[in-house]
């Protein structure tokens, strides 16, 4: 597998970031807004291929970038090539001509994410600001990234956090789930103890735990954010699955997708999905008590 270096750019201003819109390139990204960057050149550092893109494609300078992210995503129309995409933090030049943008884009906006759809973003992009609303949700230190309103589009969508773990991989399992409303307010969560079984299996019961409560409950728009890049490429269609042992809960998954309006899937790194996590170890070690107790027995006590 090939290996590329790229940057992107959060560029927030009044709790609005700029997304460019393609003019050309792929299908798959044709007519999308993306956040500002591309690929390194060769021998070209991070921050010095960051002030390229920005003034060659949108005519701005940077006053000052801070390294936010780094994660690895896997190109869609080529999948032998995996990115390393470095993500800054930018403040752009106090003083500044108006926006002048290349051919690459036809289009731009300061946006709060509340209006925009996730089918308008390129997968990147979506990636991206996934990972941006999950730091807000667990450090709220984060305050120059405004934008947790990256998937509040409608009063009937949620977010589900789910994940699945085995301790031992083949070993005990389990899988949880959380659900938040468009006001980041945790409406249900739950876990269920699998049994001995794999790290993939777990990770595909909690989307479809998930899935079955937010039917449960009403609801017909689905944000999943899950830790499992398999999972995620898997439900996406990017990737095919081999293993003969997904292929029940994987179809299971799809029935009951036909029964949303929207279901989508975005990868998040494992430190922003500690809700669910929490769920997953709070089941195993419930689970772990129990059995410990049933194997000392019943108490006796002995009367004089």
């Amino acid at each position: 597998m090939k290996q590329r270096l790229s940057v992107r750019a959060i560029i927030n201003e009044d709790g609005k970031a700029l997304l460019l819109k393609r003019n050309n390139g792929r299908q798959t990204i044709l007519g999308k807004y993306e956040l500002p960057g591309g690929k390194l050149a060769y021998g070209e550092q991070p921050e010095d291929a960051l002030r390229r893109y920005l003034h060659d494609d949108a005519g701005l300078h940077i006053q000052s970038s801070q390294l936010f992210d780094a994660v690895t995503y896997i190109d869609y129309d080529d999948r032998a090539i995996q990115y390393g995409v470095i993500v800054y933090l930018v403040t752009l030049a106090p003083q500044r001509h108006p926006m002048k943008l290349s051919g690459n884009y036809s289009k731009y906006k300061w946006h709060s994410m509340s209006s925009i759809q996730q089918n308008e973003l390129t997968d990147l992009t979506q990636l991206l600001l996934g990972i941006i609303q999950q730091e807000e949700l667990t450090d709220k230190t984060l305050n120059i990234t405004k934008l947790n309103d990256v998937n509040k589009s409608t009063d009937d969508s949620i977010v589900i956090y789910s994940d699945g773990g085995s301790r031992g991989n083949p070993g005990p399992s389990a899988a949880g789930y959380v659900i938040l409303n468009n006001r980041q307010e945790v409406v249900e969560e739950g876990g269920e103890y699998l049994g001995i079984t794999t790290n993939n299996i777990a990770e595909y019961q909690g989307v479809l735990l998930g899935l079955e409560k937010a039917l449960e409950l009403g609801y017909k728009k689905v944000d999943f954010k899950v830790d499992s890049m398999l999972v995620v490429n898997q439900m996406k269609g990017f990737y095919k699955i081999k293993n003969r042992e997904l292929w029940p809960v994987h179809e299971r998954i799809r029935m009951l997708m036909e029964q949303f309006e929207r279901v989508t899937f975005t990868h998040v790194n494992r430190q922003f999905n500690q809700l669910a996590d929490g769920m997953v170890n709070k089941t195993l070690d419930t689970h772990a008590r129990e059995k410990k107790l049933i194997a000392k027995g019943p108490t006796v006590e002995l009367l004089g």
